[in-house]
């Protein structure tokens, strides 16, 4: 099988299945005797991207593989295919969300002190019923509370491919749509240093 006919499997394959497929999935096609080696799989899936270009769908690589998506701009309109609107996230939500993102492993009374206020149990099991968040230990402290941290599917569903490519902290605070309040003062820079740690960390992803 040439570049370009593997090319077309992929896509097939990412249009079929519906979610991220990472390289021993885009083999595993295959018979192991006629399995293409990853080095040809990357070619045909750059092939494919640059074929995207010119469509209204997009290929991107996020934490778990690689995934086929309509391009942001057309958003709007499709959106009307779907009578029941989204649901808009709190901004409650988005700035423990943010919080655990850029501050992970953090516990609860953590986030509440950054906060000012007491953490709903309902946002934490929301972020835990979606798999954006979960449970990676246990701070060495009296009552050992939990520590949270993001998941692969929180980097899947923001487009990530790791948590290195989270906007800045400058840049969230200007995102008065999102709502995000993230008053870290002169810790902001050491999070942010933090982060290529904790995506090394099987917790994190």
């Amino acid at each position: 099988m040439n570049v370009n006919q593997l090319k077309n499997l992929i896509e097939a394959a990412l249009l079929a299945y519906g979610q991220p497929l990472n390289m021993d999935q885009l083999r595993g096609l295959f018979d192991e005797v006629d399995r293409p080696e990853t080095a040809t799989v990357l070619e045909a899936l750059e092939a494919l991207a640059r074929e995207c270009a010119d469509r209204p769908i997009e290929l991107i690589e996020v934490a778990s593989g690689w995934r086929l998506q309509v391009r942001g701009e057309y958003a709007a309109p499709l959106s009307r295919l779907w009578q029941e609107r989204p649901g808009r996230y709190s901004r409650a939500l988005l700035e423990t969300l943010a919080l655990i993102a850029y501050r992970q492993p953090i516990t609860r009374g953590e986030i509440e002190n950054v906060r000012g206020v007491q953490v709903n149990p309902n946002i934490v099991r929301t972020m835990t019923e979606r798999g954006w968040i979960r449970v990676v230990g246990h701070r060495e402290v009296p009552g050992h509370p939990e520590l949270l941290g993001t998941t692969r599917e929180f980097l899947d569903y923001f487009g990530l491919k790791s948590l290195d490519e989270l906007p800045s902290l400058a840049a969230l605070k200007d995102m008065d749509d999102v709502g995000i309040r993230l008053e870290f003062a002169d810790t902001a820079q050491a999070a942010v240093a933090d982060l290529p740690a904790a995506n090394d960390a099987e917790a994190t992803v």
